[in-house]
């Protein structure tokens, strides 16, 4: 049996979810919820994005904005799956609870895209809009454009390091994070030829290349760079422009970090070397039970078996 060291591209990604995380592979995902009576309940669906298999959908730059959209409906429904083990409300009926199935799950479909247009509305004006304004006011004391340029990358910075340290205080995210952990555990130990065992998944990075965490980070330095070369002088012009590029920052976050993903050299870890200091902060150490539950939502979606056969040269009999 030969197996190479280095990290070969799986192309199962994952998210962690409430006492749970979400796996998936192509257009298959699974979420996996360790119950309140101990017990893990898998759950498997197909999603094909919100533009389905739309050829414009996949070309560079523009497949960033949507893989981002997707993402975020996506996660929100993946969500308030695993939110449900956990309501304190009494259960209804069984005839109540069939009579509101259908109406129930449009109602679910809109307050989920309501839910996603308000927290893109929510982060660009946090993240964008708040260092924009506070530049503003420091512009009235500074006339160095360049320099109120670089004290708005540092807003944007700060802003974005001191919310991931503000939600890592509370208990219920600490919690989050251990699973996200679970799940990059799992990945990178697939990805570094090692069979899917609770051992082997525990002594694996909680890192990876491909996280949301680094990819976010990647939306903020890039447009640091971006922002610093518009040069106006009509702040609602300026204004407008910022609102305009948040796409194209996106997309270009998108193809940096896809490309991150499938490479590893000096270079490509050198780069992606901020976004696994963040991931210090977004991801934390997981028990066993949580590593199981990731282990499951993995298995559901992906067959590691037949991929470190193909991959690594293991012997089938070996697995």
């Amino acid at each position: 049996m030969t197996k190479r060291k280095q990290t070969q591209y799986s192309g199962i990604g994952g998210q962690a979810v409430l006492e749970g995380v979400m796996m998936k592979n192509k257009s298959k995902y699974a979420v996996a919820v360790r119950k309140p009576d101990g017990e893990i309940d898998v759950q498997v669906e197909e999603y094909n994005g919100i533009c389905g298999d739309k050829g414009f959908a996949k070309l560079p730059l523009i497949r960033g904005v949507f893989a981002f959209l997707d993402s975020l409906v996506l996660g929100m429904r993946v969500t308030m799956h695993s939110a449900s083990f956990y309501e304190d409300e009494e259960e209804a009926p069984k005839e109540e609870e069939t009579a509101k199935k259908a109406s129930g799950s449009r109602m679910d479909d809109i307050m989920m895209g309501v839910t996603v247009v308000l927290s893109v509305i929510i982060a660009v004006a946090l993240f964008m809009l708040l260092p924009f304004w506070i530049s503003d006011l420091l512009g009235k004391y500074i006339r160095n454009a360049s320099l109120v340029a670089i004290l708005e990358g540092l807003l944007r910075i700060l802003i974005f390091v001191g919310y991931i340290v503000a939600i890592s205080l509370m208990k219920d995210i600490r919690r989050l994070y251990m699973y996200h952990g679970a799940e990059h555990k799992c990945i990178n130990c697939i990805e570094r030829g090692r069979k899917l065992t609770v051992k082997n998944v525990m002594r694996s990075s909680r890192q990876h290349k491909r996280c949301g965490t680094s990819f976010l980070l990647f939306v903020v330095l890039v447009s640091v760079i971006v922002f610093f070369f518009i040069r106006v002088d009509n702040m609602a012009l300026k204004l407008i422009l910022r609102l305009l590029l948040v796409p194209v920052i996106a997309g270009i976050s998108y193809e940096i970090i896809r490309f991150a993903g499938r490479s590893d050299n000096v270079l490509i870890r050198a780069i992606s070397a901020p976004g696994m200091w963040m991931q210090r902060l977004t991801t934390r150490e997981p028990d066993e039970e949580m590593v199981q539950v990731a282990i499951a939502s993995v298995e559901a979606v992906f067959d590691w078996k037949a991929y470190l056969v193909e991959t690594f040269g293991y012997e089938a009999e070996d697995l």
